[in-house]
C-alpha cells in the first residue's frame, strides 16, 4: 500500500554502485562543526583519522600506521603512514593533525565537539582561554611522520576518539581561505576512502573513490549516493521501488510496516549504544525547577511508547547510559509515578497544570517522532492536565533551536561515539557544546573530573554512576524514553560489509556488492 512510483526521482546519469537513504540533509560536511549522525556518516566517508572504526565498531589503524603508549598511559606517539595522502596528492603530515586540533579548539571556530579533545593537556585551557600559547598543548609534531599527544591523565578510549571527526584533519589553509564554501564540490580536499563529487541539497551527495587514498585497493564501491530523506514513507518508498539498495538510518523504518518488516530477510535489527531522551530547558522558564522537571519526567509512560509506537524491540529506558557497557551498571532512573507527578507538579506553584504556561515540545522531522510527540502530548495532559504545544522542525532549523535554547522540552537523541559511559555523561558539563539544556551543577562537573582522573575502572564508573544519578532523577535534566535498536534495510544477498555493533558504525569504505 506504501509502494509508490517515484517517477522522476531516478538521480540524472549513471545509477551509483550503492544508493543509500541516510536520513535528514546534512548541516555540515566539517569535521569540526557537525554533531549528527547522517553528517557523520558521510564525514567517516570524506575524512580518516590517527584511527578508524572497523565493520565491528572497532578502532584500527588509520593514518597512524601504529603507536606507542607511555607506561603512565598518558603519552602516546603516533607513526604516520608514508602513503596517507590527501585527495590533491600532498601528504597528510604530524603537521596537519596539530593544526587541525587547533582549529576545533579554537572558539571561533564554533565546534559543539571541541570537548572530545579535552583529553589532552592544555586543551580545554586553550578552549577557554585561559592558556593562549597552543605550543603549551600536548600536540606536537615530532617530524613529518610522527605526532606525539600527552593526555591529561590515562584515557581508555582515547584510540576511539582518534577516529572521530572531531580529531580527523582538515586542510586547514585551504579553510583560511576559502571560509566555509572549502567543504563545496571542486573545492574540498580530504584524506578519507571517498571524495565529494556532487552535494546537491535536498537531491542527493555522491561520493567516488578517492585515487590518493591509502588503502583504496579494499575500498571496492567506485561511487556511492546518499539521499537525504527523513520521512520514513518516502524512504521506504525509495527502497522497495529499487532506487535504493540501503535504508541505514534507526528512524526510517515506516513504524506501520515495521511488524510486517521484521519477518522479512532485508530487515536487520540490533541493539546498540544509543538512547532516545528528552531535554528540559533549564535555564528559562518553569523547567528552571526541578520538581517541575522530574514532574514532566515521572508523567511518562515509556513502557507504552516501545509497545504502542516504536515496536522493533527497544526497551524502556530508566537511564541515559544504555545497557551493554562491561563492567558498568546505571543507576534506575525515575519511573512511571502519575501519583508522584502530580504531587511534584503542585509542589511547584502548578496544582493540576493550572497556571502553568504554555509549554513548548521541540522535534524533528519523522514519523517516529511526530508519533511520539503526540503520545507525549497526551501522557501530560492526561496525568498532570496541562497544555503541550508541538513544535516541529526541518532537521537545521531544528538543531539550530536545540543550541539556542528555544524550546522547554525538546526531543534528542545519542549515539555513543566509544564503548563507555563518559560518551554519554561528559556532554553535560557546565558551558558544554552538546549541553543544550542551560544546567550548570558544580557537583556534577566535580563528579566527572573526579572519574577521569581515576586509574581503577571500578572506583571510575563508581562516580559516573553517581553523576547520572544526579543528571536522571535528582535533577531530571534529561528523560530518556528507550534503547535504540539499530535497523537497517538491505538484501545479504546482494550487499555484505554491514554488521551489528554497539557504536552503529558500518563504514562505507567496507560495503561490497555481490555480483547476481
Amino acid at each position: 500500500m506504501l509502494l509508490v512510483l517515484l517517477t522522476g526521482c531516478e538521480p540524472e546519469g549513471k545509477r551509483a554502485d550503492l544508493v543509500l537513504v541516510n536520513g535528514a540533509e546534512p548541516e555540515s560536511l566539517d569535521p569540526a562543526v557537525i554533531t549528527g549522525q547522517p553528517e557523520g556518516r558521510v564525514v567517516n566517508a570524506l575524512f580518516e583519522g590517527l584511527t578508524r572504526f572497523n565493520v565491528r565498531g572497532q578502532a584500527e589503524p588509520g593514518v597512524a600506521e601504529s603507536w606507542t603508549i607511555s607506561p603512565d598511559g598518558r603519552t602516546y606517539t603516533f607513526r604516520l603512514r608514508a602513503d596517507a595522502r590527501w585527495s590533491d596528492g600532498r601528504p597528510v603530515t604530524a603537521g596537519d593533525f596539530v593544526a587541525s586540533w587547533r582549529r576545533t579548539l579554537t572558539p571561533e571556530t564554533a565546534a559543539s565537539y571541541n570537548y572530545q579533545l579535552f583529553y589532552v593537556r592544555g586543551a580545554r585551557d586553550f578552549a577557554e582561554g585561559r592558556l593562549t600559547d597552543f605550543s603549551q598543548v600536548g600536540v606536537r609534531a615530532k617530524d613529518e611522520r610522527t605526532l606525539e599527544v600527552e593526555l591529561e591523565s590515562p584515557t581508555p578510549f582515547f584510540l576511539e576518539l582518534c577516529a572521530t571527526p572531531p580529531l580527523q584533519p582538515v586542510p586547514v589553509e585551504l579553510v583560511g581561505r576559502l571560509g566555509d564554501d572549502w567543504i563545496e564540490p571542486g573545492r574540498i580536499v580530504n584524506n578519507g576512502a571517498y571524495t565529494l563529487e556532487e552535494w546537491r541539497i535536498n537531491d542527493r551527495i555522491r561520493l567516488r573513490r578517492s585515487p590518493h587514498y591509502w588503502d583504496r585497493a579494499n575500498v571496492a564501491l567506485e561511487t556511492v549516493d546518499l539521499l537525504p530523506v527523513s520521512k520514513a514513507n518516502v524512504a521506504f518508498n525509495f527502497y522497495a521501488s529499487g532506487q535504493a539498495d540501503l535504508l541505514l538510518d534507526k528512524g526510517l523504518a515506516p513504524p506501520a510496516l515495521l511488524d510486517t518488516l521484521k519477518t522479512r530477510a532485508d530487515f536487520h535489527a540490533a541493539p546498540f549504544l544509543a538512547t532516545y531522551f528528552l531535554r528540559f530547558n533549564c535555564a528559562a522558564g518553569p523547567f528552571r525547577d526541578e520538581r517541575v522537571r522530574r514532574a514532566f519526567a515521572l508523567a511518562v509512560d515509556k513502557e507504552r511508547i516501545v509497545r504502542k509506537i516504536t515496536r522493533a524491540g527497544e526497551l524502556p529506558a530508566g537511564s541515559l547510559v544504555p545497557p551493554g557497557i562491561p563492567g558498568y551498571t546505571s543507576p534506575e532512573g525515575l519511573r512511571h509515578d502519575p501519583e508522584a507527578a502530580r504531587r511534584l507538579l503542585a509542589e511547584a506553584g502548578f496544582p493540576g497544570g493550572r497556571g502553568l504556561p504554555l509549554v513548548r515540545y521541540l522535534y524533528s522531522e519523522s514519523e517516529m517522532n511526530e508519533a511520539i510527540a503526540v503520545e507525549l502530548q497526551a501522557m501530560w495532559s492526561e496525568v498532570l492536565g496541562v497544555q503541550v504545544a508541538l513544535n516541529r522542525q526541518e532537521w537545521k532549523v531544528y538543531l539550530n533551536s536545540m543550541n539556542s535554547l528555544d524550546y522547554d522540552i525538546c526531543r534528542s537523541s545519542w549515539v555513543g561515539d566509544y564503548p563507555d559511559p563518559n560518551t554519554f555523561l561528559d556532554m553535560f558539563l557546565t558551558g558544554g557544546g552538546n549541553n543544550r539544556t542551560g544546567w550548570s551543577d558544580p557537583a556534577y562537573d566535580a563528579l566527572i573530573a573526579e572519574a577521569g582522573r581515576e586509574a581503577d575502572a571500578a572506583r571510575r564508573f563508581a562516580r559516573l554512576a553517581e553523576a547520572e544519578q544526579l543528571l536522571i532523577a535528582e535533577e531530571a535534566v534529561v528523560c530518556p524514553l528507550y534503547f535504540y535498536v539499530g535497523i537497517q534495510l538491505y538484501d545479504p544477498r546482494r550487499l555484505t560489509g554491514i554488521e551489528p555493533n554497539l557504536l552503529d558504525e558500518h563504514p562505507i569504505r567496507l560495503m561490497r556488492r555481490v555480483a547476481p
